[in-house]
């Protein structure tokens, strides 16, 4: 046993010995008689120090420490064996894989209440979605790592995080911001002296300077991360740092250095056989050869890259593939393949960069937050129920027990209030039903809004990008069909808006009048933009009121004022529209007037435009007028109750 404990005490002072006396020490300790607990830590430990030496063996001692953790039930030992395979899995670049076994890790967490075990996970789960380019589940679990880790002031661990969040910035071309935030880590680490992450910093810094176009910032902050990385021997930090430098001599015409760096950065990224970095840097070799006119070995190299790159499922990666082998092909002038070529290139890079990406990030984040917090309070209120229920039930209990030692008035006076009791359970029996069957449609509801903008959003935003390939391929000289494309475009870029306000309507049960005054002052500022400012807006809102309305109210007064605006802006041809919002006691008062051509509301047929507004207001208990002359503009006057459920 004193042998046991010495061993342990050794591998606990891991400073003073190499990573390779570590691996020695921790395989004596697995042959001694120790308890399962201690053999799950060294098989564990053994994965982790393999991970860098031999990824066979690595695998093998975390499959080892995952078999036992399962078979004692040590739930702390099993989810730390998940969480060092997925780490290993992510050294291959099999980020799917990785993602899969931190879930499973993050399932025992959850159940062992580990907070900073859970911080580290959401981390790496967050680092793994970047790399798949799925920034809106990279920034979701960004945020809950944050969250915890500025909870717990651990500053070193927020720097790691904003410092993730600052490269889904640059992954997004927001390069600015991203300098910023890359700027502020790499102060908060060299306060904390943290050599391993300044390394990072100095990279990502150098990284946004370049695409912001000043390389001489570039090189220099290269050049600092070269240093600190070359005296502390971070060789997968150097590897990415030689790539970078290589890439800058390389847009510098000084070839020779170029190729001596990438080939540095190659034999280390084979070293740590980093399939993602390898499709990098041979993409980047590939780009130089063919800089050289040495055509065969640039194709040669451009194989490589793609094919790592569709291995490891890294979709910028492959966008860069496609674009290399396009310039290849139209050096050689084999049309067939520029063509084919420029079209995988069109429809990854619209898959990845669509502006629309950039503007839904906030709104998907955001999504995730409302739809957990309301879930959560229905929870809660079902809970509350149940619980008042169990204890009624028990106080009747005692109620009927004491009853039965009284004489007959005060059983009868029990017996009386069991009946009231009952009246009242059965009320509230009422009431958990009400609440479960609302949790039942807000769950639908949810799903349904989530269904709406997973996927018939992406639909159109498909179609809308798939439009402007189109514009791209067509003859720029058939201005019929140009224009047939840009009609197709705009109309399914305007479904997207609306398909968003539904959505909006869907995910609330109330909506306060600021928001949609809000949304209603949005849809205005895009009617200026698309008018270019042709039309006078004349708004004049007086509402003090704390107003709120159900989602079905909101969404049929919102409507209805969009349709209006529409109207007097397509087809009254009006310069000026004035909107007006008053309150009385019991009333809020929507108008809209403008001074457009009118038209004859005693002669003219109600289109289904006109028809649509009256039926949303009838469907609200509203009252709406119409009053228009020829020449003389058009008015439209909406009352809606101000309590939620009473008629005007």
């Amino acid at each position: 046993m004193k042998k046991i404990i010495f061993i342990a005490l050794l591998i606990v002072s891991i400073p003073i010995y190499s990573q390779q006396k570590i691996i020695d020490s921790l395989s004596l300790l697995i042959k001694e008689p120790i308890s399962d607990s201690i053999r799950v830590k060294a098989y564990g430990d053994l994965s982790w120090y393999y991970g860098n030496i031999s990824i066979d063996s690595a695998f093998y001692y975390g499959e080892l420490a995952l078999k036992l953790s399962k078979k004692t039930n040590n739930l702390t030992g099993e989810a730390q064996a998940y969480n060092d395979l997925g780490i290993l899995h992510y050294k291959l670049s099999n980020f799917d894989k990785s993602i899969a076994l931190y879930k499973n890790s993050l399932k025992l967490r959850e159940q062992l209440k580990d907070s900073l075990g859970l911080a580290s996970l959401y981390n790496k789960m967050g680092i793994s979605y970047q790399r798949i380019f799925k920034m809106d589940s990279a920034i979701y679990y960004n945020t809950k790592a944050l969250n915890i880790y500025e909870k717990a002031e651990n500053i070193r661990y927020v720097a790691l995080i904003k410092n993730n969040n600052a490269n889904i910035y640059f992954n997004l071309k927001q390069y600015q911001k991203a300098l910023n935030e890359h700027l502020e880590v790499a102060k908060i680490r060299t306060q904390i002296k943290d050599q391993f992450g300044l390394t990072y910093s100095y990279t990502n810094i150098g990284n946004a300077y370049l695409f912001l176009s000043d390389t001489i910032k570039s090189l220099e902050y290269y050049k600092k991360g070269i240093e600190v990385a070359e005296n502390n021997n971070y060789e997968p930090e150097l590897s990415a740092l030689y790539n970078n430098y290589g890439g800058i001599l390389k847009a510098q015409n000084k070839y020779s250095q170029a190729i001596t760096m990438f080939n540095k950065s190659l034999k280390l990224r084979k070293k740590l056989n980093d399939s993602y970095g390898i499709s990098s840097v041979s993409l980047n070799i590939g780009d130089l050869y063919l800089l050289t006119g040495n055509i065969n070995n640039a194709e040669k190299k451009f194989r490589e890259g793609f094919s790592l790159a569709n291995k490891t499922n890294a979709n910028e990666l492959k966008m860069s593939s496609y674009k290399s082998l396009l310039y290849l092909f139209a050096h050689k002038k084999n049309t067939d393949s520029v063509i084919y070529y420029q079209k995988m290139y069109a429809l990854m890079q619209d898959s990845i960069f669509n502006s629309r990406v950039t503007k839904e990030i906030t709104e998907i984040q955001e999504k995730y937050e409302t739809e957990k917090k309301e879930k959560e309070i229905a929870k809660q209120k079902e809970e509350l129920l149940k619980n008042e229920l169990e204890i009624k039930n028990k106080n009747l209990t005692a109620i009927l027990l004491g009853s039965g030692l009284l004489v007959f008035t005060i059983i009868s006076f029990g017996l009386y209030k069991r009946q009231q009791h009952k009246k009242r359970e059965y009320k509230n029996k009422l009431a958990l039903k009400e609440a479960q069957t609302y949790n039942k449609l807000q769950d639908q509801r949810l799903r349904i809004s989530r269904d709406l903008h997973d996927n018939i959003g992406s639909q159109l935003t498909f179609i809308i990008s798939s439009i402007d390939n189109l514009k791209f391929l067509s003859d720029p000289t058939n201005k019929k069909l140009l224009n047939k494309l840009s009609e197709i475009n705009n109309f399914a870029s305007t479904t997207i808006s609306q398909l968003r306000d539904t959505i909006w309507a869907m995910n609330t049960n109330e909506i306060s009048f600021d928001n949609l005054q809000g949304r209603i002052l949005t849809f205005i500022e895009k009617a200026k933009s698309a008018t270019n400012n042709s039309i006078h807006f004349n708004i004049n809102i007086k509402v003090t009121s704390k107003l709120s309305f159900s989602s079905v109210k909101g969404i049929n007064i919102f409507r209805v004022i969009q349709e209006a605006i529409n109207n007097s802006i397509k087809y009254a041809e009006a310069s000026e529209i004035k909107l007006q919002i008053l309150e009385n006691d019991t009333n809020i008062n929507f108008e809209i007037n403008d001074n457009g051509n009118g038209f004859d509301i005693n002669n003219i047929q109600l289109g289904n435009g006109l028809e649509n507004m009256e039926r949303r207001i009838k469907e609200i208990n509203g009252l709406i007028t119409i009053n228009s002359q020829p020449n003389s503009g058009t008015s439209i006057l909406i009352i809606c109750s101000k309590n939620k459920t009473n008629v005007v």
